[in-house]
């Protein structure tokens, strides 16, 4: 019987660029949600998601997983890059994408 917590583990853990989210990136269910998702697809690459709204459990125990309160939370590679405007300004840098990338190549 896996737990919450290995769920989570092993989400993060198979999914190079995965993002937890409220609603899907084809309609996100918030409005930080689509922005990080937006920011997301810009970058080209294929990234999978968790709807926590479907989740209730992922959505209780990965805050305190991940010691981040919030949601979007954007994992890459196994290790959290953060929320929204976090994700905003890695974009606006350019730097997301190179993120993104290093994360699906070194996936390969």
């Amino acid at each position: 019987m896996s737990t919450t917590l290995d769920t989570i583990k092993e989400q993060i853990s198979s999914n190079p660029v995965l993002i937890y989210m409220k609603g899907s990136p084809q309609m996100p269910q918030c409005g930080f949600s689509g922005q990080s998702v937006q920011a997301l697809m810009a970058c080209g690459q294929k990234f999978a998601f968790v709807n926590i709204l479907e989740h209730p459990d992922i959505r209780a125990e990965l805050p305190k997983y991940a010691n981040w309160p919030t949601f979007p939370q954007l994992w890459l590679n196994g290790e959290l890059v953060g929320g929204n405007d976090i994700i905003l300004d890695l974009h606006q840098q350019g730097e997301l994408q190179k993120m993104i990338e290093e994360a699906v190549a070194s996936a390969a």
